[in-house]
């Protein structure tokens, strides 16, 4: 049997995160910070940081807190709750993780600490044109030259990649390589020669996304991240504690739609009666509860099975990240048609969630994708 409750210590970090939020994260500050050039507030990121939040699961050595993904999850799940606008998914969940995963010694000295302490933030250069998660999307070259990598193409949709202070891109070092062989990792100055970035214009402004392109960047051979041409598994096992946290992220704000959703019905009076009496909205609110449950029982389940090592969290990952993308995006539906008209307005917060919800279940790959991904573990 598994135990599912949290530790004091956990529901204490939880409490704290919310206060934090509800107190600093107003609707006002969130719509002023997906307005601005880079997407979140330097301020902000430091008191995350003065409270170990960036820190939580690095390591004690490398400046870290020594915590687990759990700890990290439950702050995501708060920060979803907020819609707080952070570089936290890009630079800590994943940035930091990949360079726990795939680093040397020597690198995880030299970059982690910063990392822990806010002063730098990482990005995933990822994604091309193409779209494609998978191994096979991969097709930039990193063309070696003697003792240096040389590196031309374009990585796009980069989460908070125009703030970003180190990059790390993912590249074909074997030319004639395909799917996950000959799959590199490399670490890159965001600001190096021949590093140009521009901020996308996307549906959620809450997680600004960039486009960056590569002209004869040269990295040393140090700038690897693991082995040459073997970087695949780290990246991969990088992905898949990232939608855990991700489905956390989810989970709260799915919450966040319920709770709005039975709020506005209890104070929404038609016809002398509030609407949340009308039989239509408590079936809503029903299905609605029935998703959050569900949701929360898959991603903390899966954040048990990775931050104990469990072997189901192969399983668990890509089964959380599908089922809570869906039961998210559904909730975030679900609430501007409970609001009805007054939902629809870009005045209201509802399609803020909706935005986010749907952008989320697209990252790292649809829930279909992602199912087929758990059919593929399972053998099926």
């Amino acid at each position: 049997m598994v135990d599912f409750a949290f530790s004091e210590e956990q529901d204490m970090l939880r409490a704290t995160a919310r206060r934090f939020l509800e107190d600093k994260v107003s609707s006002q500050v969130v719509r002023r910070l997906m307005e601005s050039e880079t997407g979140f507030d330097e301020k902000l990121w430091a008191d995350i940081a003065a409270q170990g939040w960036q820190a939580m699961a690095i390591p004690e050595e490398y400046g870290g807190a020594g915590f687990t993904l759990m700890e990290q999850a439950i702050l995501m799940e708060e920060m979803g709750r907020a819609l707080f606008p952070v570089p936290y998914l890009s630079s800590i969940v994943l940035g930091a993780d990949l360079i726990l995963t795939a680093g040397s010694s020597e690198q995880k000295k030299d970059l982690l600490p910063a990392v822990a302490s806010g002063e730098r933030r990482v990005a995933l250069a990822h994604l091309e044109e193409n779209g494609a998660w998978g191994a096979s999307g991969v097709t930039m070259i990193a063309k070696r030259d003697g003792d240096t990598f040389v590196l031309d193409g374009t990585k796009t949709f980069v989460i908070d990649g125009h703030t970003a202070d180190t990059l790390a891109v993912v590249v074909r070092t074997d030319e004639g390589s395909v799917g996950d062989q000959g799959v590199s990792l490399l670490v890159v100055d965001a600001v190096a020669a021949g590093v140009s970035r521009r901020r996308l214009e996307t549906m959620d402004m809450t997680r600004k996304q960039a486009e960056i392109v590569f002209s004869g960047v040269r990295v040393p051979e140090t700038a690897l991240l693991g082995q040459a041409g073997a970087g695949w598994a780290a990246l991969q096992g990088s992905l898949d504690r990232a939608i855990v946290a991700l489905a956390f992220e989810q989970v709260g704000g799915a919450q966040k739609c319920l709770d709005m959703s039975v709020e506005y019905a209890k104070a929404r009076v038609q016809f002398g009666r509030p609407i949340g009496s009308f039989q239509a909205i408590k079936h809503k609110c029903a299905d609605m509860l029935v998703d959050v449950e569900s949701a929360k029982s898959a991603a903390y389940y899966a954040g048990w099975a990775v931050s104990t090592g469990d072997a189901e969290s192969a399983i668990a990952a890509p089964l959380a990240k599908s089922f809570c993308s869906e039961a998210y995006f559904h909730c975030a539906a679900e609430n501007i048609q409970i609001h009805g008209g007054i939902g629809f307005t870009w005045e209201h917060d509802a399609h803020l969630y909706f935005k986010r919800a749907k952008t989320d279940e697209l990252l790292f790959g649809t829930p279909a994708q992602h199912r087929a991904v758990l059919a593929d573990r399972l053998g099926l």
